[in-house]
């Protein structure tokens, strides 16, 4: 008996969280579909949080690959004083690594809806 609630207050702890971090996530950036995103992205920073094999495989013309996983790391290459806008293969990293930047003041924050798998754009590969 003990161990089904304790189920069940799990289940329904993550199911809370992931509802609080959804909705964090409306608030500090803005998703755009892929025609605002492309009205847009020549203005600002345009960054790829993939990792380098998967931005090596194929990215937007004119993207950075800075990692989610070295995101903290590296924040001086990005300047909190123009828009930023970011990408993944699916919006979820994005959103992680907006999370990140909100934390560190960045404000003007931007991402690809559905991420680099709906780009229909031009791409670059090595």
């Amino acid at each position: 008996m003990y161990t089904l609630f304790f189920i069940f207050i799990m289940a329904g702890s993550i199911i809370v969280y992931s509802i609080i971090m959804w909705l964090y996530q409306r608030k500090i950036v803005k998703a755009l579909t892929e025609e605002e995103f492309r009205q847009g992205y020549r203005k600002a920073q345009l960054i790829d949080v993939r990792e380098p094999n998967e931005f090596e495989a194929g990215h937007i013309l004119g993207a950075r690959n800075i990692p989610l996983s070295q995101m903290k790391m590296r924040l001086k290459e990005i300047r909190p004083d123009k828009p930023v806008y970011l990408y993944c293969q699916n919006a979820i990293r994005s959103g992680r690594a907006a999370q990140i930047l909100h934390r560190k003041g960045y404000k003007d924050l931007y991402h690809l809806q559905g991420g680099f798998k709906n780009w229909s754009g031009k791409i670059k590969t090595k």
